[in-house]
């Protein structure tokens, strides 16, 4: 991604998490930014698909960052666990991304179907962990989607939390604190 590229993803980013999406315009990011509509266009042709390319980028960076560190270990529950720190970390360093997926997911609109969509195929992700951790019976039997949807749930409590003790938030504590909690509960005795 090129400097201007990459200016325009970070300022619409930022905007889109503090205004909305709706209130944000395309005047606004551009005169934030410092360059003209023609360039905002050479690089995306819409707010939409700037949207979509910011919401399809932070779920990316959440999968790729599950399979790199899921992959290294055998045991399924240190997978999960390495899926909770992820999480925590992703929501530290990328509230913005993450309060745009959660802000818009809701609704019947195209951008609200793209962050279902989207959503929904990261819990996707987990619930596959989850079944075969459950299926090698290293998880506790459940129903392997209602522990993948409360799995990510974490993300919202996460940022709920960090909303309320940042800039203090330790992420450390904060997983050792899930870990005693959800985790523990998935572990067979």
């Amino acid at each position: 991604m090129n400097k201007t590229k990459r200016k325009i993803f970070e300022t619409s980013m930022k905007l889109f998490a503090e205004k909305g999406y709706d209130a944000t315009s395309i005047e606004e990011i551009t005169a934030t930014v410092g360059v003209a509509k023609g360039t905002l266009y050479y690089h995306f042709a819409s707010k939409e698909e700037i949207f979509n390319f910011l919401i399809e980028e932070g779920i990316k960076l959440l999968q790729n960052s599950i399979d790199i560190k899921t992959a290294k270990h055998k045991n399924y529950i240190d997978k999960i666990k390495s899926i909770v720190l992820i999480q925590i970390k992703i929501v530290a360093k990328y509230e913005d991304i993450i309060t745009i997926i959660l802000s818009q997911f809701w609704g019947k609109e195209d951008r609200n179907k793209k962050c279902q969509s989207l959503v929904y195929e990261y819990i996707g992700q987990i619930e596959k962990i989850v079944q075969e951790g459950i299926e090698k019976g290293e998880i506790k039997k459940g129903d392997p989607r209602a522990i993948a949807s409360e799995i990510y749930g974490l993300i919202c409590s996460t940022l709920v939390y960090k909303k309320r003790e940042a800039p203090n938030m330790d992420i450390m504590k904060l997983y050792h604190e899930y870990e005693n909690t959800l985790i523990k509960g998935l572990k067979i005795k």
